[in-house]
């Protein structure tokens, strides 16, 4: 089965990265931008939330390794599923969750993902990640590639800050 891609928007694209490394099958996972309406973004446009891109990882992974159900139950408990304007520490539009598709199945998937954790019980608000289709990828800057591994002092700062740690204790691991 050829490598193929899964790209998921879950906020600032910095914490979306570890979630998903060093995983048999997973062959790669660059930070970009997604879903806008401005060709080739920087982070500074971006991160004004005027492009309509949002902060997403796109991986490069082999479904018969490790299978697209996988991703998902990887991405969902990484990010609050009702938040419509941001993640976290992280406001605006640009910082909003989404699962975009890159074929039929994918997109399927997705769907049947999200209506589980819609009827889980587990959130008393709607579901408000989008689950669209993958539109052009443009690849982050070079120095937001593995900011985990080059900055892990501010890495390590910023997450801590960010409160995204302690939703997912509390609403993840129950």
């Amino acid at each position: 089965m050829p490598l193929t891609h899964a790209t998921f928007a879950g906020g600032c694209f910095w914490c979306m990265v570890t979630p998903f490394e060093e995983l048999p099958g997973i062959h790669g996972i660059v930070s970009g931008y997604m879903g806008g309406h401005f060709a080739d973004p920087t982070y500074e446009e971006v991160k004004k939330g005027t492009t309509g891109h949002l902060e997403v990882v796109q991986i490069t992974f082999d479904p018969a390794v490790f299978p697209y159900e996988r991703l998902l139950e990887l991405f969902w408990p990484q990010i609050d599923p009702t938040d419509a304007e941001g993640q976290f520490q992280d406001r605006g539009s640009q910082y909003r969750t989404a699962i975009f598709y890159h074929n039929e199945e994918q997109r399927e998937l997705a769907l049947a993902s999200k209506l589980a954790i819609e009827q889980s019980g587990r959130f008393d608000k709607p579901i408000v990640t989008e689950i669209r289709e993958a539109e052009t990828f443009y690849p982050a800057e070079d120095y937001h590639q593995d900011f985990h591994k080059k900055n892990p002092k501010h890495y390590k700062e910023d997450r801590a800050q960010s409160g995204r740690d302690e939703f997912i204790e509390q609403n993840w691991k129950k």
